[in-house]
């Protein structure tokens, strides 16, 4: 097997095994504490530029299959574990995680004390990182680490987004059973969703078009006038990678249709939308990346267990004095960071955790509901 070293720009080293692709890149290095749903973080373009720690040790024992890809293709730059499994054992698996990684260029790195490296990651924070499989000494690597871009430098959606305009064909959420789509029991009757694209998922769009008859995807550089033109009764917002403050023309676009159609956003949507609305973002120490999440949803007095993938949060002081007022419906449980608006005047709301799971629990999937409800009574639910 051949020999791979992690090493991150403070200079901690980890080696081990390649698999996947050998290669060498450089990112942001980042850990996901999901025990199940490697293939759809692997696929999950949110992750774009990131290197990902799984902190379940075990990756890979049940395979992957096409299914369940979230993406076109897999836009993290590396995958770290502590074991990965070369022979999966499951009905639905047609490819091992080992081969698929192979197959789509990227590189991963076992025998990783990932127990370490998660609680370094915690105590330093998120940080530069490059895996290699050709450059072997710690001190030439850590030199092309220290000279590598930061994430927060890229711009990540321009490289997630769709390049062109289309509708989304699937009906309802995937069925594992006789591996078609389908459509949902309730009836749909929203006529027509505008998306845009900023790293969507397509666990997303099954949701969507599970409640409404067309759901048309736009790129994340998408103009206000472009939007509207195409008469959607709602418009979502969706998940992606990278500094929200970045995505200029995306906050432009929303403070141009605010209040104008109703609005659903998710993660980087939710923070583009607070950003368009006069509030700040920041960056975590380490982010929020796995499904046992705890949030707080205040209109309902429920907990959620939620599946999040983000870096950064908005900054709840922000949100107080502006000029649109905004309500906060949700907290995160872990630190009390904002995980949930809503702008009455504006008739939009938004969340920063991954209602659609995949991978995940379904606690807050009500939300899709709850969207259309907005847009046939107008009205939150109380």
């Amino acid at each position: 097997m051949t020999k791979a070293i992690l090493i991150l720009e403070d200079g901690e080293v980890f080696e081990g095994l390649s698999f996947g692709a050998e290669a060498e890149v450089f990112g942001e290095a980042v850990f996901n504490t999901s025990m199940t749903g490697y293939q759809e973080i692997l696929t999950d373009p949110s992750y774009a530029g990131q290197l990902i720690c799984m902190t379940y040790p075990l990756i890979g024992n049940y395979g992957t299959n096409p299914e369940d890809a979230e993406s076109r293709k897999p836009f993290c730059r590396a995958f770290i574990v502590k074991k990965i499994c070369r022979t999966p054992n499951h009905f639905r698996s047609t490819k091992s995680f080992d081969a698929l990684l192979k197959e789509q260029g990227v590189p991963g790195i076992e025998g990783v004390d990932t127990r370490r490296l998660t609680l370094h990651l915690r105590t330093r924070g998120a940080m530069r990182a490059g895996l290699s499989t050709k450059t072997l000494d710690p001190k030439t690597l850590l030199e092309k680490v220290k000279k590598s871009p930061s994430i927060d430098e890229e711009d990540l959606v321009a490289t997630v987004t769709t390049p062109k305009t289309y509708f989304y064909g699937a009906t309802g959420a995937w069925d594992v059973d006789d591996k078609q789509s389908l459509q949902s029991s309730e009836a749909v009757s929203c006529r027509k969703v505008a998306v845009v694209d900023f790293g969507i998922k397509t666990n997303i769009l099954r949701l969507l078009r599970q409640y409404f008859k067309e759901v048309q995807v736009f790129p994340g550089s998408v103009q206000a006038t472009e939007l509207l033109a195409s008469k959607p009764d709602g418009i979502f917002l969706s998940n992606g990678p990278g500094d929200p403050a970045k995505v200029i023309s995306g906050i432009q676009m929303v403070k141009e249709i605010l209040g104008q159609k109703p609005i659903f956003g998710i993660c980087l949507g939710h923070q583009i939308l607070s950003l368009a609305i006069g509030a700040k973002t920041y960056k975590l120490k380490f982010g929020h990346r796995g499904g046992n999440q705890p949030v707080k949803c205040f209109q309902q007095k429920q907990i959620e267990i939620t599946a999040q993938n983000h870096g950064y949060a908005v900054d709840e002081n922000s949100l107080k004095n502006l000029p649109i007022a905004a309500e906060i419906t949700h907290i995160n449980l872990n630190d009390n960071t904002v995980e949930g608006l809503r702008i009455p005047s504006k008739k939009a709301f938004s969340v920063q955790y991954h209602p659609e799971s995949s991978p995940g629990p379904h606690d807050s999937r009500y939300l899709f509901q709850d969207f259309v409800r907005l847009i046939e009574k107008g009205s939150f639910r109380a």
